[in-house]
C-alpha cells in the first residue's frame, strides 16, 4: 500500500486561493494526485468546523475524484480555523475512522489534531504535533502531550500494527537539520522534544525514513518560508515523519521526500509498505 502525509498550511488557500504561493500549493497537490496512493493524511487544514464550502469540495474532488475523505476541524475552546486535520482514502476501502481526545492541555484536543483510521489489518493515525511555540511557551503543554500521545499510539499497537504519520514539529537528531548548533533552545529542537519523540521511538516504533536511509544528511520536510533562501540554500528541518509498529518495519519498500518544487514551508511525504 501507499501513503501520503503533507502539512498543506490552508487547504482553502491551496484549492481556491489566487496568490502565486496557491498556485504553487497546486502543483503540489497535482504532484500528489499523480501517486495514486491509497491514503493521503493532510494537516493544518484550517478549515471551519462545518468543513468545506461547495466550491472547495469541487475544487478537491478535481484533484481526488476517486476518494472519500474525513476530517476534523478546531472548535470552541480552540481558536476557529486553526490547525485541522483530514484524512483521503480510495473509496471502496474497508475503514472505520475515529477523532481521538488523548486528554492532553486544553485547548490541545480541540484543535483538530488527529484522525485515526480502523483497517482490517492496522491503524493508520495522523497527527498535528502541538508547536512548542514562540519563546517556547507552550513547551510544558507540549512535553504532557508528546507523553499522551504515546501513550495512544501504544494502547493501538497492542490491538494491530499502527501506521502513523505527520507533523511531528520535532527535529529529532542533529542530522535532522541544518544547523544544529544554532537552535538547541528553539521550538522543535528542545532536549525535551527532542526526548519525548525518542520515547515515542522507544515505545516501540521505527522512523521509516531512518530505517530506509539510515544517517543519510541534508535531507530535510520543511523550509521556512520566512527566509527566502532557505529552501534555495536547503536550510532545512526534517519534523515531518511516518513511522510503523517496530514488527512491520521489515515490510517497508519506501520512505522519501516528493519534490514540492520551489515552493517553501512543508514538503509530502510518502511510505510505500508491503
Amino acid at each position: 500500500m501507499k501513503f501520503i502525509s503533507w502539512n498543506i498550511d490552508s487547504l482553502n488557500a491551496a484549492l481556491t486561493g489566487t496568490s502565486p504561493r496557491a498556485a504553487l500549493s497546486r502543483t503540489v497537490l497535482e504532484t500528489i494526485a499523480r501517486e495514486d496512493a491509497d491514503i493521503i493524511a493532510l494537516q493544518e487544514t484550517k478549515l471551519p468546523e462545518k468543513g468545506m464550502t461547495k466550491k472547495q469540495a469541487s475544487a478537491l474532488s478535481e484533484f481526488f475524484p476517486d476518494y472519500d475523505y474525513v476530517f476534523i476541524s478546531s472548535r470552541e475552546p480552540a481558536r476557529k480555523g486553526y490547525a485541522g486535520t483530514m484524512a483521503l482514502y480510495k473509496k471502496g476501502l474497508d475503514l472505520k475512522a475515529d477523532f481521538p481526545a488523548i486528554e492532553a492541555p486544553e485547548p490541545m484536543d480541540s484543535e483538530g489534531r488527529m484522525i485515526t483510521l480502523e483497517l482490517p489489518d492496522f491503524f493508520f493515525n495522523l497527527v498535528y504535533t502541538p508547536n512548542a511555540g514562540d519563546g517556547l511557551r507552550r513547551l510544558e503543554e507540549r512535553q504532557i502531550w508528546d507523553r499522551k500521545y504515546a501513550d495512544y499510539l501504544s494502547s493501538l499497537d497492542k490491538i494491530k500494527p499502527v501506521i502513523s504519520c505527520g507533523d511531528y514539529n520535532v527535529a529529532h537528531k542533529e542530522i535532522d537539520l541544518a544547523h544544529p548548533e544554532n537552535n538547541h533552545r528553539s521550538a522543535g529542537f528542545t532536549d525535551e522534544e527532542r526526548e519525548g519523540f525518542t520515547n515515542l521511538l522507544s515505545a516501540g516504533f521505527t522512523d521509516t525514513f531512518r530505517h530506509i536511509h539510515g544517517d543519510v544528511e541534508g535531507v530535510y520536510s520543511w523550509w521556512a518560508q520566512r527566509v527566502k533562501t532557505s529552501k534555495i540554500n536547503n536550510s532545512g528541518w526534517r519534523i515531518d515523519y511516518f513511522l510503523v509498529s517496530d514488527r512491520i518495519s521489515s515490510r517497508i519498500r519506501r520512505s522519501e521526500m516528493l519534490d514540492s518544487g520551489p515552493r517553501q514551508d512543508h514538503t509530502p511525504l510518502l511510505l510505500e509498505i508491503d
